[in-house]
């Protein structure tokens, strides 16, 4: 029988922070009356990132490793997301910057009728705890842009928590193109133009100063994947919507 619910954490060099947010996932879900699974997507590190996932799936067998030899986030959780089992299936940062008990949100019976719901660190009752004033006008320029460029409507495309039903990843991440950062951003513009029930919800957010986000780099890195997102949409590229039974 299929896992009621998947987590997906892709992970590049994360052996400092990967092992306490593992131990806070295995504390969450221990409270949790469904089944449950969780695939760590280790791409192209160069730490012990392998080595301290690998030591902690011996010990927690619902847990899987899985190596994606080439970096790039994008490619981490389309990896992770179709090999994943479960109903619903949750992208999850391995920093953990959202509590892990904020999970049920994502979740029916809060989650509505949704078939994706996206963490938000922006809007009424989403706080962001420790960023950097510099950070937080750099994020809010990018969501600009992505709003007048790509997909209106969202305060928040790149918070890295994301909650698909098995349906709609199976639909989106078979057609999903981008490689890095974009990711986030093709997703919802494809679910989007498909007509799928998309839902918002505010989280409290906690920066960590080790984050891998580079400002500017980055920020040029998505202006490019948007174009690239837009000239796969006029040439065809995404696929027609599968014709999918209901969940039920």
């Amino acid at each position: 029988m299929n896992p009621f619910l998947s987590i997906v954490i892709p992970a590049h060099n994360e052996e400092a922070r990967l092992p306490p947010s593992l131990e806070q996932i295995d504390a969450f879900l221990q409270t949790q009356p469904y089944t449950y699974e969780v695939i760590v997507v280790e791409n192209g590190s160069t730490d012990r990132t392998v080595e301290v996932s690998e030591a902690f799936a011996r010990t927690h067998p619902y847990v899987r490793v899985i190596k994606a030899a080439v970096r790039g986030k994008g490619l981490a959780v389309k990896v992770g997301m179709q090999e994943a089992l479960g109903d619903w299936r949750f992208i999850c940062d391995a920093d953990l910057s959202m509590r892990i008990d904020d999970l049920p949100q994502f979740l029916p019976p809060q989650s509505g009728d949704a078939e994706i719901i996206i963490a938000s660190r922006e809007g009424k009752g989403a706080q962001r705890v420790g960023e950097p004033e510099h950070r937080h006008i750099i994020g809010r320029i990018n969501n600009l842009i992505i709003k007048l460029t790509a997909v209106r409507g969202f305060e928040d495309t790149q918070c890295g928590f994301k909650m698909f039903n098995r349906h709609t990843a199976e639909d989106l991440f078979a057609v999903q193109q981008m490689t890095g950062i974009g990711f986030d951003i093709e997703l919802l513009f494809i679910a989007r133009k498909r007509g799928y029930n998309i839902k918002q919800v505010p989280i409290t957010w906690y920066f960590d100063p080790d984050s891998r986000m580079r400002l500017i780099g980055d920020s040029m890195y998505l202006l490019a994947e948007i174009w690239q997102i837009r000239r796969n949409w006029f040439r065809g590229v995404y696929a027609p919507r599968k014709t999918v039974e209901p969940d039920r």
